[in-house]
């Protein structure tokens, strides 16, 4: 999970204070594994440096004032960078892939069309490794194999969640 792309898209979605981001990140994507505090305010101060957001309005709280960060232009052309490229085909996919389709649905982007660039790429990684074990030895069969499992598990939680893209747009847009 790529935790600053992934503050950027909760960013397009609508400026926030760090803590509202830590909430809306462990909510969807934290899973198990809640973002620290420091990771959520270092990453903000990284992607401010590079320009890819701004600090709005500073409102008053309880201890320190809030800070209200913004995406920018640059920050949201990453963004939607990011979103339209497919995912590297790889064991741990599904992680990545479910956040792009989240922040997709949350953004009112084409999540389908997200789903299918992905499962497109895992057929044409199939047919790299159909031809490997096919003309390799027994090591680079079994490695093939091993990778046109996973591939086949991802292509079925492909073909499940865009059968489940309303359901789910509508749980992550409430």
């Amino acid at each position: 999970m790529t935790v600053p792309l992934t503050l950027l898209g909760l960013l397009e979605r609508e400026p926030s204070h760090g803590y509202d981001l830590k909430r809306h990140y462990d909510t969807f994507f934290g899973r198990g594994r809640p973002l620290p505090f420091g990771q959520v305010y270092a990453t903000l101060g990284r992607l401010a440096r590079d320009g890819k957001v701004v600090v709005g309005e500073v409102e008053p709280g309880d201890g320190p004032d809030r800070k209200r960060y913004v995406i920018t232009e640059l920050g949201a052309t990453e963004v939607n960078a990011w979103l339209t490229e497919p995912v590297e085909a790889e064991p741990h996919l599904q992680t990545v892939l479910f956040a792009k389709v989240v922040l997709a649905l949350m953004l009112g982007r084409p999540a389908e069309e997200y789903l299918d660039a992905q499962r497109a790429a895992h057929m044409r990684r199939m047919r790299e490794l159909t031809e490997i074990r096919r003309a390799g030895d027994l090591a680079d069969s079994l490695l093939a194999d091993h990778g046109l499992f996973h591939l086949e598990a991802d292509l079925r939680w492909i073909d499940l969640t865009a059968a489940r893209l309303d359901k789910l747009a509508a749980e992550v847009r409430s």
